[in-house]
């Protein structure tokens, strides 16, 4: 299974001080150097972490493919052509929010992601969507000519961040009015539901991703599922990289994600 790193809050530690450092160009060595499959960033509307001057560095000049996330905006679309990564991931995009929250609507947006995959794979770019696990959104998404999806983990990991730590006992709530028992099963219900779409996802020829929310604590699961052939995580990652040191983080969750193969 291949570990996509994402170095966006490398971007957002310098943007808090608006200086130069830490530079994201400074990672690519040590993703390399630590095993990493992929180098994933997100161009923003609002380039509040990556911006295009990282995104243009990095395309030029990275040792390993890069999955560049970005909204279905016709004008970041052309900047995604002009910089030609390897993979571009089609996300959704709120300016409030403060991450990524929920999948691409394919079926709402369907004409104006045809558009964005059509003029992706005019330039040679492949294209994977960000959707949640629901089976007509896979179906629509392999419909469209993506080659890949990527499932949306973020509310099994929200699960087992209320299940397993003292988050709800914090003003950081995400589930506060789910019992022990009932997060429990609806942890179960939602591992089961990424399981059954990845198995969607195959039977329609798709590549099948998962990531957000992800880290040392609830990987396992996600990367025992057959079928899935790729993570990306970035927000653990770079957060323990402050006391491991980045190589170190890398190679911890990698080290996690062989030891379910």
């Amino acid at each position: 299974m291949k570990l996509g790193v994402n170095i966006d809050h490398i971007a957002t530690l310098r943007n808090a001080r608006k200086i130069n450092e830490p530079d994201p160009l400074m990672a690519l060595q040590i993703l390399k150097e630590a095993g990493a499959d992929q180098v994933t960033i997100h161009l923003r509307e609002d380039r509040r972490h990556i911006t295009d001057f990282d995104a243009k560095r990095i395309c030029q000049n990275s040792f390993l493919p890069v999955n560049m996330e970005c909204s279905i905006n016709p004008e970041i679309i052309d900047i995604i052509c002009e910089l030609k990564p390897h993979r571009a991931t089609l996300v959704p995009e709120k300016r409030e929010e403060v991450t990524t929250e929920g999948g691409l609507d394919v079926i709402k947006f369907e004409k104006e992601i045809k558009n964005a995959i059509e003029k992706l794979h005019n330039n040679d770019i492949e294209v994977s969507l960000f959707i949640d696990p629901d089976f007509e959104q896979i179906k629509k998404s392999s419909e469209i000519g993506a080659e890949m999806i990527e499932l949306h983990t973020g509310k099994y990991a929200n699960l087992h961040l209320a299940l397993n730590t003292n988050i709800n006992h914090t003003p950081f709530k995400v589930f506060e009015n789910f019992d022990r028992k009932t997060l429990k099963k609806e942890l179960n219900l939602e591992l089961n539901l990424l399981k059954d779409a990845t198995i969607l996802g195959n039977e329609l020829n798709l590549e099948v991703a998962a990531g957000h929310g992800l880290n040392y604590q609830n990987v396992k699961p996600i990367a025992k599922i057959k079928g899935i052939t790729e993570l990306n995580i970035g927000h653990s990652i770079i957060a323990n990289s402050v006391f491991l040191g980045l190589k170190e983080a890398i190679i911890k969750m990698k080290g996690l994600i062989d030891e379910q193969l």
